[in-house]
């Protein structure tokens, strides 16, 4: 795939948690928005799941093969720093 939010073959499944309402989870929520129906274009096949609940901090995890997963906080990152630690983080299961 050539799209922007092209994954890495090994990538299972990306989730994100974040809070309904809380600020501190605006860019996050800002960022699904935007960015959620690229990612399910570019990745019919790997699950994307949103998580929210009152009071979470934002964080992605991105599950690899043999279960192997990696998480990173999205809190206090603008929509912009949010796309980059996404791409960086579903295309590198190292």
């Amino acid at each position: 795939m050539s799209g922007r939010f092209a994954f890495n073959k090994g990538l299972k499944e990306v989730r994100f948690l974040f809070c309904q309402t809380g600020e501190h989870s605006a860019a996050t929520r800002s960022f699904l928005l935007r960015n959620y129906p690229a990612m399910k274009k570019d990745n019919p096949a790997t699950p994307v799941l949103i998580r929210d609940a009152s009071g979470t901090l934002p964080k992605v995890y991105a599950r690899f093969e043999f279960g192997k997963e990696k998480s990173q906080s999205l809190e206090g990152l603008s929509d912009q720093q949010i796309e980059e630690t996404v791409s960086s983080l579903v295309k590198n299961n190292s």
